[in-house]
């Protein structure tokens, strides 16, 4: 447990520069991972955004700076631009802001960690990390959604 807020901490604590260059490096070894599983680029793509978006659900809303966090793959998935209240529309419609719908989405996402290689599942883990502390804190609600995944 200390170790997990050890990391917590060290998310939370990580310069600006750095952070993008990770989220950036992780995500895009995820996404490729993905698509070898799937052979399908764009279920791969669906796959990472259902994580990201659950990472924001963790704590009920989106906020603005979460949104410009997955802005790009918002887009690319939706092969448009996308505002904010689209994505906010977005996280609606998916059931992200109604706690029995986001429980049915998380189990989904915790059964998809169960098939995929320990590394996978650690990249995967970090960056669900990253976005739940785009605001500067991963927020108790945000740390017990990831250690539902880490299970």
């Amino acid at each position: 447990m200390f170790e997990f807020e050890k990391l917590c901490k060290m998310i939370e604590d990580m310069d600006a520069q750095t952070f993008g260059e990770l989220l950036a490096e992780k995500s895009q070894e995820i996404i490729l991972a993905l698509s070898v599983l799937t052979l399908d680029g764009l279920s791969a793509l669906q796959i990472y955004m259902n994580f990201i978006l659950c990472s924001i659900a963790a704590d009920g809303k989106l906020s603005e700076e979460e949104y410009m966090a997955i802005k790009p793959g918002f887009e690319l998935l939706a092969k448009k631009e996308v505002s904010y209240e689209d994505a906010v529309a977005v996280f609606k419609a998916a059931g992200l802001d109604k706690s029995k719908d986001y429980k049915k989405v998380v189990n989904d996402m915790v059964d998809v960690l169960g098939m995929v290689s320990l590394d996978l599942k650690e990249a995967i883990i970090l960056v669900c990390m990253m976005v739940c502390s785009v605001d500067g804190k991963i927020s108790l609600k945000e740390k017990r959604w990831i250690k539902q995944l880490i299970r």
